[in-house]
């Protein structure tokens, strides 16, 4: 349920996006940090919005797999631990006392 509340309100962006896009014809100066263009503004806001969306996606996807491996290393050593536990403990061996 959450996922798809996330997605339509990403589409709901999307499609006032370009709305606003679509009625704006005019070209605009952008400048980057190597050069400069003039593009139009539907084409300029479609394109900042699908890197923002993509770049997003990478950084939570890092975040994600991070955390995954965190967990992956937080089990296995748990798995580890309670076979420690389960293993049966033998004394050890007494001292030897010699009777002089």
């Amino acid at each position: 349920m959450k996922y798809l509340l996330i997605f339509l309100l990403v589409l709901v962006i999307f499609v006032a996006s370009v709305t606003l896009g679509a009625h704006n014809d005019q070209v605009v100066t952008f400048n980057y940090l190597v050069a400069q263009g003039e593009y139009p503004v539907s084409t300029l806001l479609a394109t900042l919005f699908g890197a923002g969306f993509v770049l997003g996606w990478i950084i939570c996807g890092l975040f994600y797999l991070r955390t995954r491996i965190a967990l992956g290393r937080a089990e296995r050593k748990i798995k580890r631990l309670e076979l420690q536990l389960e293993a049966p403990v033998e004394p050890a061996p007494l001292p030897a006392v010699s009777k002089e």
